[in-house]
Formats: C-alpha cells, structure tokens, sequence
C-alpha cells in the first residue's frame, strides 16, 4: 500500500514538472537551450544559423549585444520565413568579397540575407555566421 505522504510526494512532483516546462514559443520551427558558456555566436556556429536569424527570431527576448541569455532559457532557431540553410561563418580577415567569392553568392543577396551589415560591408566580424542562399 502506498502511503499518502509518497503520493502527495509524487503529485507535487509532477505539478511541478509541467508547470516548471518551457512553454512552446509561437511559431518557432526549432528551439534551443542556452547552456552554460554559451554567447549567441557561438550557438549560430553550434546550430548552423545564421548570427541576424538568431537575433531576428528572437527579438525582444535576446538583447542587441547578447548579454542577456541564461543556461535553461528556451530560445528560437528559425520561424517560418526566417530559416536559412545555408551559411558562411567570416574568419579573420575575411571581406564580402572573399565571401562571395568562396560562396558564390552575390553581393546584393548577401546583403539582402544579412540585413545587419551595412553596405560597405565594414561591419563583419570573425566568427559571425551569414546566410549566403542565393
């Protein structure tokens, strides 16, 4: 026979389980899980998305310099419209040109895929990930 304390035990435990579950972020195709030691560079480099889809999908939840994520925060990947498969992370010293060439994408639809580099294409940075679909 179960006693009563290990019953009241149980259910709290799973009250606490549902309630404690991230809820599903609306329209998000893909969520993540920021762990300890994570920075947004470095989870579009983990997950193969793009530095402006991860910062785009989750605007008003992850601040401009990324220094708001914690480990155990649920954060979006991709949504519908804001999914980019294929991507170029800039090393040292690269330029648009560089990538552009490696990729073949063009220049006007690297800047259009990438909405925050500005047109003179002075604002990359190593270790950001691009979006290079054509």
């Amino acid at each position: 026979m179960v006693s009563a304390a290990l019953r009241l035990s149980v259910l709290v435990t799973a009250a606490v389980s549902v309630l404690a579950a991230p809820a599903p972020i609306p329209g998000c195709l893909k969520e993540y899980t920021v762990q300890a030691g994570d920075w947004c560079d470095k989870i579009s480099q983990f997950e193969g998305i793009p530095t402006y889809q991860l910062a785009k999908v989750n605007e008003g939840i992850i601040d401009e310099g990324c220094t708001n994520i914690f480990p155990g925060q649920v954060i979006c990947l991709a949504k519908e419209g804001l999914d980019c498969h294929l991507i170029s992370q800039v090393d040292h010293d690269n330029t648009c040109a560089d990538i552009v060439a490696a990729t073949g994408v063009t220049l006007e639809k690297l800047l259009q895929n990438n909405p925050n580099i500005d047109a003179e294409c002075t604002n990359i940075y190593e270790g950001e990930v691009l979006c290079v679909e054509p």
